[in-house]
């Protein structure tokens, strides 16, 4: 029979510490889209602050582990309870997870160092409480329960993992705003501070039922943090290593470096298809499901023997690395987002799968466990390190994709070495991703006069051609951002996007006949929309990267020509114009042009309720809000044509389908106006199009919302569009 007194676990108290453990998992990867949408558009809504954020989860991840490690080892099981409930008692103080408003940035500032402060401040001591759960709570309880009891708890972690990552997009995103999805975080966060004091007070005697007093439990099993996430790597079902053979120090490396290669795998990847989509939850959250996946698939599975066979399993895996490798450049580098999207989710969860499963085939002996997870863990951060802040630092462009791609089928050449033909075949792969790793780099060096990176993505300028016909173009990723011809007597006449023809082209004439004309173009470009400035205009432009405005004074010729009197405001658009309210800077733009996308990317935040009715207040009488809705992934007419409706506002399109022989590129242009009088004068008056609100589709806001609705690819787009049509 077994005996209950204070401080001791018994089994009965068994659902609580899995509970918590569950809870605590749940919690762990909720909070990571739920604290990083709501600081997206702070930094201007691009990847690399999702990358960011990352890379931040990961650190405090391992320093979660390592203090688990640490106050299991040095101090006695009472003053671990003390300690631990201490620090639940003060986490309580972050309480709400809302980012704080005194942290927002200035501009100006290294954006990633933000970041990592705003996160300190806003869930810091939390996210750190939740990472050490898992590991702590389990190391306590190891020792006192069967083996195949406490083994149980790791699958109950990842369940948890994968639901806390699923519920989201899918469930928590289309049904509550941030600061409502904030809240109700928080007060969860409440339960799981209860439960885990109960567990640490349970916890704080080394005695438990049924020992004999004095007795010794033996060493106890441990968990750890492994890049984002807890696995469990031995079971009574699998041999393991024996203790009398310490490990060896290229299995300290193998350790290190096979889930450094996979954390590396999944940023690089979720960056390569955020910066030319969107950073928005489902995409950040997609990779990161899969990651984890491919973790539970290797450790987890058929009794704990995990479901990764390298004789099956290595050779699509393969075919996958080099299918990936070829997208890089396929197309000019622009695949359909549809087979985008599959091919680099299936390829990361083989290529993870590939590093995981390895990684689970080299699990040590019970006694070197803590060792084990040490070193994954801090492989896990290493690589995130890597890629979210050492290569936007080292490298001039985007080699870290292509880079680990190939050394992922050169590492599966490396493990194999003892099969002759799997041998031969990863190294025809880590030729194959070579090669199309070559074409990459040859493609994004075609034509380039320079070239530069910073934590906004990479610019490069290309030089086409040669006499009147040469011209330079500004590239993000694949996206033309501006052109100008060079040597041609039309090189200071406005083209690409925003030619006469355009929507913004358009607009800009109508409010220039009426006199002169205050212009404010969100997104600088190459400086082209100063091209339309005369003498007594002004024209302010609103720059996130610093390193545009550089280029373009460089490489290109507008700003420098424009007879008119240019502003420029470094920094996020919209927290430059909310501080430029607050201290009664009203603009009083004739004419406010939105075009301030990263590649494909959607900055969110400047196309919402809220963003309009900023615009809406820096405006003057009869002025026209000009938004550029030109994507290949996403129709972002029925957003603006919502919220005109939801402000009261007349909303127009302009769809613009110059010759070839003009130059321009086809646009879509949406102009948003106070009145219906604006889009009746010339020109404007014959070129525009109505837009009628699209009621099936979410009002955005910024507290709610979904870039599924406006997927072009969606299934329930196609099914939308139907209706409409009706």
């Amino acid at each position: 029979m077994i005996a209950r007194a204070a401080g001791v676990i018994d089994l009965t108290t068994m659902p609580l510490f899995a509970a918590t453990i569950a809870l605590s998992a749940f919690l762990l990867f909720l909070v990571q889209p739920v604290v990083a949408k709501q600081i997206l558009p702070w930094f201007g809504g691009g990847s690399a602050v999702w990358t960011t954020c990352l890379v931040f989860f990961q650190v405090l991840l391992l320093a979660g582990y390592a203090y688990a490690h640490w106050s299991t080892r040095n101090l006695t099981p009472r003053r671990q309870a003390q300690l631990h409930i201490a620090l639940l008692v003060a986490s309580l103080a972050f309480l709400p997870i809302i980012p704080r408003g005194a942290l927002r940035p200035a501009g100006g500032e290294d954006a990633a160092l933000a970041i990592i402060v705003l996160l300190l401040a806003t869930v810091g001591l939390p996210y750190f409480l939740l990472s050490s759960t898992g590991p702590l709570l389990q190391k306590w309880v190891a020792h006192r329960f069967a083996e195949r009891s406490v083994y149980r708890l790791f699958a109950l972690s990842n369940l948890g993992s994968l639901l806390g990552l699923l519920a989201f997009p899918f469930a928590i995103e289309p049904l509550a705003g941030s600061r409502r999805q904030s809240y109700v975080w928080s007060a969860v966060y409440i339960v799981f501070v209860l439960a885990c004091a109960c567990t640490a007070w349970l916890a704080r005697e080394r005695r438990v039922a049924g020992d004999a007093p004095g007795g010794s439990t033996g060493e106890a099993s441990d968990s750890g943090a492994i890049g984002t996430v807890r696995a469990s790597t031995l079971d009574s079902n699998v041999e393991p290593v024996a203790s009398s053979l310490a490990p060896r120090r290229r299995d300290y490396a193998v350790w290190l470096l096979l889930p450094a290669l996979g954390s590396v795998l999944l940023l690089a990847t979720t960056s390569h298809v955020t910066q030319n989509i969107a950073s928005v939850p489902f995409l950040w959250v997609l990779p990161l499901t899969l990651y984890l996946l491919t973790f539970v698939l290797a450790f987890e599975g058929r009794g704990g023997r995990g479901w990764y066979e390298r004789k099956f399993m290595v050779w699509p895996i393969l075919l996958l690395l080099v299918a990936m490798s070829w997208g890089l450049s396929a197309h000019n580098g622009v695949l359909d987002i549809s087979l985008a999207v599959i091919l680099y989710g299936v390829g990361l969860f083989g290529a993870c799968l590939l590093c995981h499963g390895e990684l689970a085939r080299r699990k040590p002996a019970p006694q070197f466990l803590t060792h084990f997870y040490l070193l994954v863990s801090a492989g896990g951060a290493l690589g995130g390190l890597l890629v979210g802040l050492v290569a936007p630092r080292v490298f001039s462009t985007y080699y870290e994709l292509p880079l680990a791609l190939f050394a992922a089928a050169a590492v599966a050449a490396a493990l194999a070495w003892r099969r002759p033909w799997l041998v031969l075949a990863a190294l025809v792969a880590a030729v194959a991703c070579a090669y199309f790793g070559w074409q990459y780099f040859d493609f994004l060096r075609d034509d380039v006069i320079a070239r530069q990176r910073n934590f906004y993505g990479t610019l490069r300028v290309r030089e086409i051609g040669t006499g009147e016909t040469q011209y330079r173009r500004l590239m993000h990723g694949v996206i033309l951002h501006g052109e100008q011809l060079t040597n041609s007597p039309k090189k200071l006449e406005p083209g690409s996007y925003y030619a006469r023809t355009s929507g913004v082209g358009l607009a800009i004439a109508a409010q220039q006949a009426r006199g002169a004309i205050k212009l404010g173009v969100i997104g600088l470009g190459t400086g082209t929309l100063s091209a339309y400035g005369r003498a007594g205009d002004i024209v302010r432009f609103y720059e996130l990267d610093p390193d545009v405005l550089q280029l373009s004074r460089r490489y290109f010729t507008y700003l420098e020509s424009t007879p008119a009197t240019l502003q420029f405001a470094i920094g996020d658009a919209r927290l430059s114009l909310e501080r430029e309210l607050a201290t009664q800077q009203i603009q009083k733009f004739d004419v406010l042009a939105v075009d301030a996308f990263s590649s494909d990317s959607i900055p969110v935040h400047l196309i919402t309720r809220e963003a309009i009715a900023l615009y809406e207040k820096h405006m003057a009488l009869g002025g026209i809000i000009a938004v550029h809705v030109s994507n290949r992934f996403l129709d972002l007419k029925p957003v603006l044509a919502n919220i005109a409706a939801a402000e009261g506002l007349t909303v127009e399109l302009v769809d613009d389908s110059p010759s070839d022989e003009s130059g321009a590129s086809s646009t879509d242009w949406v102009l948003l106006a106070q009145s219906p009088a604006a889009f009746q004068v010339e020109p404007l008056a014959d070129r525009v199009e109505p837009i009628e609100p699209e009621p099936r589709f979410s009002l955005w806001t910024d507290q709610f919302n979904n870039l599924l609705d406006v997927l072009k690819s969606h299934p329930l787009y196609e099914v939308k569009s139907l209706f409409s049509d009706e």
